[in-house]
């Protein structure tokens, strides 16, 4: 298939791209720097300047295309996460720039969109199971989310295919990842939520070749990740990695600061991938969080 891409040069649209180029699929990667080009182009792909914002300019770069994967996102890394506004970009992204996507992909005559979304929008579960039928529970950290996922329905209410693919927390190569693993090298803390909660997690390389199954999904909204891990036993890893003292918790009040964007974040998932791999085939490269998940804090640049 001819495979149009947004976010190419990103975390998880790198890994898409390289999966989508393995499977023998064309790419196409929407870029909006020299630098993005470089990447996109590095990894085997083409790039393409367009404006995400622009449906005619987008739709005319999608022309030909089969498919669409929009994995265009800006995550606020560390403690930048705390400051107003830092979720306003990619906010601004999953509202209007998945609605505008949906819609240039409609008039290119794509067949298929493949969506990044997150679990985090799911309620706190406890220790039960969560499925793509569990509760969701709305805020204004996740309302977004949910908006960008009801813009990709759209799309197949249409005639088309649309999946959105419920990624855990994009644990690996990723900054928030390396940001973590500083802050414990530097004996600093890192953790959020109970220690014994369950978490979410996905490594990069297993969001890519999701993102490669889901071409063949039928329309839904599917969990993406390995198996759910305690946070206790997540942080025991990043230590381990870091190298530094055990795990510690960020203050109580970090939390009440963070409010709802680092609420969502708090939550017990014990998310289950079953139906994705059901309905694709699709199974994790990392099905069980490891250290080898994670890069060594030499790699990672400096504690701050």
């Amino acid at each position: 298939m001819r495979v149009f891409v947004t976010g190419a040069s990103g975390v998880v649209g790198r890994a898409a791209v390289a999966a989508l180029l393995e499977a023998g699929h064309e790419v196409r990667g929407l870029v909006r720097s020299r630098k993005a080009a470089r990447i996109v182009e590095a990894l085997g792909a083409t790039s393409v300047a367009a404006e995400l914002y622009d449906p005619a300019d987008l739709a005319a770069a999608m022309q030909g295309c089969d498919a669409v994967a929009n994995l265009a996102t800006k995550v606020p890394v560390g403690s930048a996460a705390l400051r107003p506004g830092s979720l306003r970009e990619i906010d601004r992204l999953r509202i209007h720039g998945s609605r505008i996507v949906a819609t240039a992909a409609a008039r290119a005559g794509v067949e298929v969109v493949v969506h990044q979304s997150l679990s985090f929008v799911y309620a706190d579960a406890g220790e039960e199971w969560i499925d793509e039928d569990g509760l969701v529970d709305v805020s204004s950290a996740t309302e977004p989310i949910v908006v960008a996922e009801d813009h990709m329905a759209a799309f197949g209410a249409q005639g088309g295919r649309a999946v959105s693919l419920r990624l855990g927390l994009v644990t690996g190569t990723d900054p928030n990842t390396q940001w973590q693993v500083r802050r414990a090298a530097a004996g600093r803390s890192f953790t959020l939520g109970r220690p014994g909660s369950w978490m979410h997690v996905v490594h990069p390389d297993d969001a890519g070749t999701a993102v490669t199954h889901a071409l063949t999904a039928p329309s839904g909204v599917y969990n993406i990740g390995a198996d759910p891990v305690r946070r206790g036993d997540y942080a025991a890893v990043v230590a381990a990695v870091a190298g530094g003292p055990p795990p510690r918790s960020l203050p109580r009040w970090v939390e009440r600061m963070g409010a709802e964007k680092l609420e969502i974040l708090t939550r017990s998932h014990r998310v289950s991938s079953q139906r994705f791999a059901d309905a694709t085939g699709w199974s994790p490269g990392r099905p069980v969080l490891t250290t080898d998940w994670l890069v060594q804090p030499s790699r990672t640049g400096s504690h701050g």
